[in-house]
């Protein structure tokens, strides 16, 4: 499998981060990344670094992000048992957005996105408790939830282990990953939020587990895979080409072997499989010209980056923002 871009070109920015599995990036500059201590840290274009944790006895595992006009985040738990979605001011408050759905405790909560329209979508990989139980093909108990005017509801329900999902404005329509059955998915979604016409975009084949997921400006889809580090490139009719893989080759051998036999384990995962790159989660477009791509991770203590020369898809706050300004 032939890459495009030379993992050797990649730079690095931040240090001394606590599992920085979803990174997002912000108008003026600045990059905002997971800490899975209770909070977010920010990193400034000079390098300066500001770590922002809740101020409360209870502290969220933080795994995804979203940030908001008013400078706080709405951000995820990730908790070994339980859920939930809370907003994280700059002086460290933490408020409960969502701690339940239809009547039920949410389980250990994976994403949350904003659209442009300012609905809040949330992603629950899995019902499963502990969470690698559905690390496996035939996984099915994922869903996502709908935050809007009329309140929380389940919008779609049985993907395999759904990870991150983005609203795409133009088509109206949402995507998600499904990690362990190797799908990008893709539902409508209708004026009233809800979903319909679930269509597999791509499946994805041996080594890819997708994980994150952005836009550009022309309408491709950008993805991560763990356990393999790869970028790739999707186009709307599903075809696919890889741009980034930074994998040993063992490693990935094993870990598919695993896979296939239904014995995937917490401990393939959460092995580092490349020369550079630290099991690559989610990827954000950002710099001055939106052309820059920023790495989130789950294994490394820094966010690696690159220009591509192509340009992002602008997301929900660089336009909130830059049409206030």
């Amino acid at each position: 499998m032939s890459a495009l871009i030379d993992v050797n070109r990649l730079a690095f920015i931040g240090a001394d981060l606590y599992r920085p599995e979803c990174v997002q990036t912000h108008p003026d500059g600045s990059v905002h990344v997971a800490d899975w201590r209770g909070g977010v840290t920010i990193i400034k274009p000079d390098g300066q670094q500001n770590t922002v944790l809740a101020k409360t006895d209870f502290k969220p595992k933080t795994n995804g992000l979203a940030l908001q006009p008013d400078g706080s985040w709405l951000i995820t738990h990730l908790g070994d048992t339980e859920g939930g979605v809370f907003r994280l001011a700059r002086d460290g408050s933490l408020i409960p957005l969502l701690l339940e759905v239809n009547g039920s405790a949410l389980p250990p909560t994976n994403y949350v996105h904003v659209d442009i329209l300012g609905r809040i979508w949330v992603t629950v990989s899995t019902r499963k408790i502990p969470r690698h139980l559905s690390c496996h093909a035939k996984c099915d108990d994922g869903f996502i939830v709908l935050i809007d005017a009329k309140g929380a509801r389940i919008v779609a329900d049985g993907l395999g282990f759904a990870n991150e999902c983005v609203y795409h404005h133009d088509s109206q329509k949402i995507y998600v990953n499904e990690t362990f059955t190797r799908r990008l998915t893709r539902f409508d979604v209708a004026q009233n939020g809800d979903l319909s016409n679930r269509v597999t975009v791509t499946q994805f084949g041996a080594g890819t587990y997708p994980d994150g997921l952005t836009f550009d400006a022309d309408g491709f889809i950008w993805v991560t895979s763990i356990v393999s580090n790869r970028i790739l490139k999707v186009a709307p009719d599903g075809d696919y080409k890889v741009l980034l893989e930074d994998c040993e080759a063992e490693h990935l051998r094993q870990t598919e072997e695993a896979y296939q036999k239904n014995t995937l384990t917490k401990a393939h995962l959460d092995t580092p499989s490349g020369k550079i790159l630290k099991n690559i989660s989610s990827l954000a477009f950002g710099g001055p010209d939106l052309k820059r791509i920023y790495l989130g991770c789950l294994l490394g203590q820094s966010i690696a980056w690159i220009d591509t020369g192509q340009m992002g898809m602008k997301n929900s706050i660089w336009q909130t923002i830059q049409a206030a300004t």
